[in-house]
C-alpha cells in the first residue's frame, strides 16, 4: 500500500465530525481513501464527499482548503496521505 502526504489538518469540527483539511501537495476526489496519521490518530477512510466554504466539490488540489466528514476524532497538525492504488 503507497501513501503520498497530500495535506494536513487544520481544525477538526467535533460536534459535525469534519476536518478541515489544508492541501500541500498532490490532488484529492471523492472515492479516494485517506490515511490520517498523528500523535494519537491513525484513521484510513474512503472520502465521501468534499466541502469548500459548504459548496460540494468533487476534486481538489494544492492549495485548498477543505472540509471532509470523518469515522474518528483527528487533531491539528495530523498528516494526510492519500493512498495510492497498487
Amino acid at each position: 500500500m503507497n501513501e503520498e502526504l497530500i495535506g494536513t489538518v487544520s481544525h477538526f469540527f467535533s460536534k459535525a465530525q469534519v476536518a478541515a483539511i489544508e492541501i500541500t501537495a498532490g490532488q484529492l476526489r471523492v472515492g479516494d481513501t485517506v490515511h490520517i496519521v498523528g500523535h494519537t490518530t491513525d484513521l484510513t477512510q474512503t472520502v465521501g464527499s468534499m466541502q469548500i466554504e459548504h459548496e460540494q466539490v468533487e476534486a481538489v488540489a494544492a492549495g485548498d482548503q477543505v472540509g471532509i466528514m470523518v469515522e474518528g476524532k483527528t487533531r491539528e497538525h495530523d498528516r494526510v496521505y492519500r493512498i495510492v492504488p497498487a
